[in-house]
């Protein structure tokens, strides 16, 4: 890897520290903390959430009428996403040990932690739930999908991509054959990073 972009990638990891500390100053803000990766507000805060909570028929009868006649679009998305969960699950389970690739923590992805809190009422607790499990989902699938192609294309596209994954930046260069060849087998080995891998 060229040094400009290791030194990129460094400086990329020195400001999402930085951000990590500013989001700690963000929750001593808001007089919450974060226990067992669960978050705990001070009682006089929850006591405010509580007072800020719409009532659940309240919340029904000022529903918005494209939001009602959207519904009925929405929930059943979950039947595809449940089918890739189990997929993904699957090619996981079955496919990363015998290429000795480190499994992707579900748990990582996966943060249903919007039931906690006090100011949503119960049908935006399971929008919220409904909405964390699918970009969940989606970023748990991204990682699978992001260290199979590590182990058997890493390749940069000639073109800027937006959003890519966590494992790109270790890709050889778009046209550069001898650095494939050459680099293949200790891409394929390179996960560490820092992240979390399930055991």
């Amino acid at each position: 890897m060229a040094p400009q972009i290791s030194e990129l990638i460094e400086r990329i990891r020195g400001l999402e520290e930085e951000l990590e500390l500013e989001l700690a100053k963000k929750r001593d803000e808001l007089r919450f903390s974060l226990e067992n990766r669960k978050a705990l507000f001070e009682n006089e805060v929850r006591l405010k959430h509580k007072q800020l909570r719409t009532s659940l028929l309240r919340y029904v009868l000022h529903a918005k009428p494209r939001h009602i006649f959207t519904a009925p679009i929405i929930y059943p998305m979950i039947f595809p996403l449940l089918l890739l969960d189990a997929f993904v699950f699957l090619y996981q389970f079955i496919c990363f040990p015998i290429y000795g690739i480190p499994k992707v923590r579900r748990s990582d992805y996966l943060i249903f932690d919007h039931q906690d809190l006090a100011y949503l009422n119960l049908l935006e607790k399971i929008n919220c739930g409904y909405c964390s499990y699918a970009n969940g989902l989606m970023s748990y699938a991204k990682e699978i999908v992001a260290r199979t192609e590590q182990y058997w294309c890493p390749i940069k596209h000639a073109q800027r991509i937006l959003q890519a994954h966590s494992r790109y930046s270790r890709f050889t260069d778009y046209g550069d054959g001898s650095a494939y060849r050459n680099e293949l087998k200790n891409i394929r080995c390179d996960f560490g990073s820092g992240e979390k891998e399930e055991k």
